[in-house]
């Protein structure tokens, strides 16, 4: 452990770790550094001036705090610790000086920007800046960046902070932006104007301290005092990145990071972020019955009443649980089927995830393990599609000097990996080579549904585990979908997996799955229910239809991708409807929740459920899985490998084809499907190239 030093900060003495920054040491005496170019999880640029502070007996000079640490401060006299003064006269005048010299060339356009009120440079310009300026000359104006759908740019405010330059290039992973030129022709643009090439390019939008970059698609909406803001987590991924969904009235406005170290840090990805306005295209916001080949709306009581009708003569009914559906949804659809002698089954994308034993569908690593990570196997998977934030974060293990063996597709992970083949033999030569050099270092073994949707889907999981045993590493399972693991955990599967579930079923509960497409045809083979969000492929097959809420508009719990479960709360309302199951009793029509939905109907199949909310409901899902209950806690799972057997041939897949439509919300925003055909159109030009 690093010995302390003591330092002087406004008269206070502390001790602080000598290798933190001055910035650092005064936030740890709870003094408030200003600063524009700092940040905590960049690299230091030192370029703004504003976090400038005096050294007591240093140069006659401020000297920036974000770039100067502890253990270069000198003594003071006989030897007392370095002093520091943050508010003295010469660092008033240093700050106001600084923050003039921003202003210089800044427009007077804060009615119209969309940082308005949000802004750094508001803030910070009332907190240390005068009450006027000296400047008469004509401002400078400056081209405006084009940069795709998604970040929209005014690069007069820039003030040269740097900070999108080092996220693209440091976390992102993106060499495309830069700054040209000197002095006062200094400029942020885009090599040859080209567009960010990156799944994450979002996230320069909130690091940006002024208004030269803001959120295309949100421009010019909202303010952010008009919005309502509700703490969630994002379900686009199974990685359950911690975010904030700012609401006006019934619509959601924006969605925007919140801080988790152990998940997302404060990153989120592009469709996390630009998903928001597929929550209001292509809306269930009624129940509907299909008569002769067409759909037709219906009342609640009339919906549920056909489809009990159909569960009960059923000679086979299959239950199928989707992606986006919260825990206790499919909790109470396991319920409901178990009753009637049906049987249920998540693993829709046909994943060799063996039930019942959670270090083979879930792992024994923590996603924050990958940080002190020095060895890392990725088998099957893009992460950089699968889970954007994830892939960021073995980046920033790789920048630290970690090694990356991927077995799987070649595809550009944003940093370098070895790649050891393709296919299954790939994996077999893998585990024929001696990991004993990795027994005392630190290594993580990531299998993706890539490599565990085939038909030898559990043999390549077991040699996963076995190459995890041999070279001393932790084990991690990435999942595509939000919803799996918390329904796996519920017991939500059937020996056999999807082909066994259908096999022979007159009768499927489709809850929430659009991803597969149900065996016959509407009016032809097993009648479907569907329960769901959005009029999307599982809507198009069903001959009932009853309508649920997206995950924004109830509250749920999701199990994320290393077993944590997590709390995403209702921001807003479903479409035409309240909450909760008195409403469907009234025969309203409307959305509701989707918990509401499997108890009304219980209802209706005259054998009510025992719950009437959802803190009720919890109480008994809690009884039976009481992890679920430790909200933003990971379980330690005992470490249970899978029996050896014989791999197949062939080369793994990819899990995700098009990372910008893989979900019903995804493929009915419009940015979306902007996005996928830029990328669609940039992949056929680099081919041609």
């Amino acid at each position: 452990m690093t010995d302390l030093r003591k330092v002087i900060i406004d008269g206070r003495e502390i001790e602080v770790d000598p290798r933190l920054t001055i910035l650092q040491a005064c936030e740890e005496a709870g003094i408030e550094i200003p600063r524009f170019c700092y940040h905590e999880r960049l690299s230091i640029a030192g370029n703004c001036r504003m976090c400038l502070v005096e050294v007591v007996g240093g140069p006659p000079k401020p000297t920036a705090s974000c770039a100067m640490q502890i253990k270069d401060l000198r003594p003071g006299p006989e030897g007392r610790p370095p002093e520091i003064r943050t508010n003295s006269p010469m660092v008033k005048k240093a700050r106001e000086g600084v923050m003039e010299f921003l202003l210089i060339n800044h427009p007077l356009d804060c009615p119209i920007c969309d940082q308005g009120g949000e802004c750094d440079l508001q803030d910070q310009a009332m907190a240390y800046g005068r009450s006027f300026s000296r400047y008469r000359e004509p401002k400078r104006a400056v081209d405006d960046l084009d940069l795709g759908p998604l970040v929209a740019t005014c690069m007069t405010r820039c003030i040269s902070c740097t900070r999108c330059v080092r996220f693209t290039t440091e976390v992102a992973g993106t060499f495309v932006m830069g700054q040209t030129g000197r002095g006062e022709d200094a400029e942020i643009a885009t090599y040859l104007g080209s567009l960010i090439d990156s799944e994450m390019q979002g996230n320069i939008v909130d690091l940006c301290p002024v208004g030269a970059l803001t959120n295309k698609p949100y421009a010019f909406t909202a303010r952010p005092w008009e919005l309502k803001k509700t703490e969630s987590i994002d379900v686009m991924d199974a990685l359950g990145s911690s975010i904030r969904i700012d609401v006006r009235g019934r619509q959601v406005m924006r969605i925007v990071p919140r801080n988790h170290d152990d998940v997302n840090e404060e990153w989120i990805s592009d469709k996390t972020r630009h998903v928001w306005d597929g929550l209001r295209r292509q809306r269930l916001d009624r129940p509907y019955i299909r008569e002769n080949g067409r759909l037709r709306p219906a009342s609640w009581p009339e919906a549920l009443g056909r489809a009990a009708a159909a569960m009960k003569g059923a000679s086979r009914l299959a239950a199928l649980a989707g992606d986006l559906v919260p825990v206790e949804a499919v909790f109470a659809l396991g319920k409901l089927v178990e009753r009637l002698g049906g049987v249920t089954e998540c693993r829709v994308d046909g994943a060799r995830l063996p039930a019942g034993n959670r270090s083979a569908y879930v792992g024994t690593a923590r996603i924050a393990d990958i940080d002190s990570a020095r060895r890392i196997f990725l088998i099957g998977t893009n992460p950089r599609h699968e889970s954007p934030v994830l892939n960021a974060r073995i980046r920033k293990a790789w920048l630290a000097g970690a090694e990356v063996d991927l077995v799987g597709q070649p595809v550009d992970l944003t940093y370098p990996v070895t790649h050891h083949g393709t296919d299954r033999t790939a994996l077999a030569r893998l585990l024929e080579v001696d990991h004993g050099d990795l027994s005392d270092t630190p290594s993580i073994v990531i299998v993706g549904m890539g490599a565990l949707t085939g038909e030898d889907g559990e043999a390549v999981l077991a040699a996963a585990m076995r190459l995890a045993e041999k070279s001393g590493s932790k084990f991690l399972v990435l999942h595509t979908a939000a919803a799996r693991v918390g329904a796996m955990d519920v017991g939500f599967t059937t020996p056999g997996g999807i082909d066994a579930a259908l096999e022979g079923a007159d009768v499927i509960y489709n809850l929430g799955v659009d991803e597969i497409d149900l065996p016959g045809a509407p009016g032809e083979g097993p009648f479907v229910i569907y329960q769901g969000s959005h009029g999307d492929r599982g809507a198009h097959r069903a001959d009932v239809i009853l309508p649920g809420a997206a995950w924004t508009e109830e509250s749920g719990i999701f199990v994320n991708t290393e077993g944590r479960p997590q709390m995403a709360l209702r921001a807003a309302f479903p479409p035409d409807g309240s909450a909760g199951g008195a409403a469907i009793e009234e025969g309203k029509i409307g959305a509701r929740e989707n918990w509401a939905i499997i108890r009304a109907l219980s209802g209706a199949l005259a054998d009510p459920q025992p719950w009437i909310d959802l803190d009720g409901l919890r109480a008994v899902l809690f009884e039976a899985c009481p992890h679920l209950g430790r909200i933003d806690e990971v379980p330690q799972n005992d470490w249970q490998p899978l029996p050896e057997a014989p791999l197949g041939s062939g080369a793994f897949g990819l899990a995700i084809r098009d990372f910008w439509l893989t979900n019903p919300i995804a493929r009915a925003s419009e940015v979306m499907a902007e996005m996928s055909r830029l990328w669609a159109e940039r992949s056929r030009k680099v081919a041609a190239e």
